[in-house]
């Protein structure tokens, strides 16, 4: 069973920054892209950022310019950089990874971030 698990979340102030981590374990295979979604309350689930096995990045328009995602192959991990983060960022945010593309994937459990003076 795979599973993603994330970690560096926390409450932040307004302009400030956060880097979270994305550790995946278990039975990994292959791996297609590791990415960030995140949901706010009251609100769906929406993509963030996502990096693909061959280096590709794609980002959320909303977050472009401020967060920026990289990876260890090595470690099976992933990492979101915010900065200047905005009260809007506030969500949980939930790593995926995906074996093959257009696939649900795999879901960690989430990591709350708080932005708030």
């Amino acid at each position: 069973q795979v599973q993603p698990v994330e970690s560096g979340g926390g409450l932040v102030q307004p302009g400030g920054s956060l880097r979270l981590s994305c550790a995946a374990s278990g039975y990994i295979f292959s791996i297609n892209s590791m990415g960030w979604y995140r949901q706010a309350p009251g609100k769906q689930r929406e993509f963030v950022a996502t990096l693909t096995s061959g280096g590709m990045t794609n980002y959320a328009d909303s977050v472009k310019g401020r967060f920026t995602i990289s990876g260890d192959n090595a470690k099976n991990t992933v990492y979101l950089q915010m900065n200047n983060l905005k009260p809007e960022d506030t969500a949980v945010y939930y790593c995926n990874l995906k074996r093959l593309p257009g696939t649900n994937g795999y879901w960690g459990q989430g990591t709350q971030v708080t932005v708030s003076s």
